[in-house]
């Protein structure tokens, strides 16, 4: 498995990260244990999770599960320094966690400390921001953002008292790191500044939706990342599920996340199915399952850090496990090129 520097932080991850998002809903708990094992056997040592984690469905009941569910697999086998974890602190608009509090001075410890007990670990190597207190336009709000009622004093006096904090964090010794979610090339060039004029853990990451049918980092946050060190780590590189092709042609598995989510968060488009078929077809053409071609297109980007991977199943772990290594030529990259331009942001 190929490792890649975390940006300047000295981390080294692995290209392929299991993210843990179903783990305490869709995936029990036996089965994430397995989960964890079988990836850290295949060279896998980047693992992501969040405070609000598992989805599908979010709820109140089940908040932090999945935390719980890694925090146990470190108590049952020790291993936590075989593995680079990364969390997630909530935002505004998640009622359920501290009643929808703003990122601040004050919720970044308290978020940090329940993380920590629910991992059972000292300290996270990632500590993530899962999306900025002004909002954000992924998600497909994309398609109706507008900035112009951002309060930039606001923004930047925010920015300066995180990482006033979260460098607090880093003395104690429980985070080692800092990343974005859900943030903009805006936003991303703002951390770094702030980090290098105030102080502060300057930013590492970012955790943006990445895949063939969402590539709405290939400019400005691509050159943004590729000159001033912050990996990208995709998130949905498979789309959902969708690049697997199993939603094709009116079809819903019974338990996948389209039979819980019916339009797959706004990315079940008239066109997203044309667009699916013709990475599809491209896959066929090259002898090349389509998991693993979407996966390897993007560690294959020159802005990608690492791809953070869902698995319901132990059985879509080996498939996807099974293209770990896989490296698309250039015949293959021109075709998925000419599809991009045919089909551009299908959702």
């Amino acid at each position: 498995m190929k490792m890649n520097p975390l940006g300047r932080t000295g981390i080294e991850v692995s290209e392929f990260c299991l993210g843990t998002m179903t783990f305490g809903t869709q995936t029990g708990e036996a089965e994430a244990h397995q989960q964890i094992d079988m990836s850290l056997d295949a060279g896998i040592n980047f693992v992501d999770a969040a405070e609000m984690y598992p989805v599908n469905p979010i709820s109140p009941e089940t908040q932090g599960r999945t935390e719980e569910i890694i925090g146990t697999w470190f108590a049952k086998t020790g291993r936590r320094e075989d593995m680079v974890l990364a969390t997630k602190h909530s935002g505004a608009g998640l009622a359920h966690v501290r009643d929808g509090a703003l990122i601040s001075a004050k919720t970044i410890p308290e978020a940090i400390e329940g993380s920590l007990k629910r991992l059972q670990t000292e300290y996270i190597d990632l500590y993530q921001f899962h999306w900025p207190n002004r909002g954000s336009y992924m998600f497909r709000q994309n398609w109706d953002f507008d900035p112009s009622g951002q309060n930039k004093a606001d923004t930047l006096a925010h920015m300066e008292e995180a990482l006033e904090v979260l460098q607090k964090e880093v003395d104690k010794g429980r985070i080692r790191a800092f990343g974005l979610s859900n943030e903009s090339t805006w936003g991303t060039a703002q951390w770094v500044r702030m980090s290098e004029v105030k102080g502060g853990p300057r930013v590492a990451s970012i955790q943006n939706e990445y895949s063939l049918l969402c590539r709405m980092a290939d400019t400005d946050l691509a050159e943004l990342c590729v000159n001033e060190d912050v990996g990208i780590l995709a998130f949905s590189p498979l789309a959902t599920g969708l690049l697997t092709g199993k939603y094709q042609n009116g079809v819903t598995p019974d338990g996948s996340r389209k039979a819980i989510n019916g339009d797959l968060g706004g990315r079940v488009s008239l066109r997203v199915f044309d667009a699916v078929q013709a990475y599809l077809d491209i896959a066929d053409k090259h002898g090349l399952d389509s998991v693993h071609m979407a996966m390897a297109f993007t560690v294959q980007r020159p802005f990608m850090c690492s791809s953070i991977f869902g698995a319901t199943t132990v059985d879509q772990l080996e498939r996807i496990l099974a293209g770990a290594d896989l490296r698309l030529s250039a015949e293959v990259l021109k075709d998925i090129s000419a599809a991009h331009r045919a089909h551009p942001m299908p959702y």
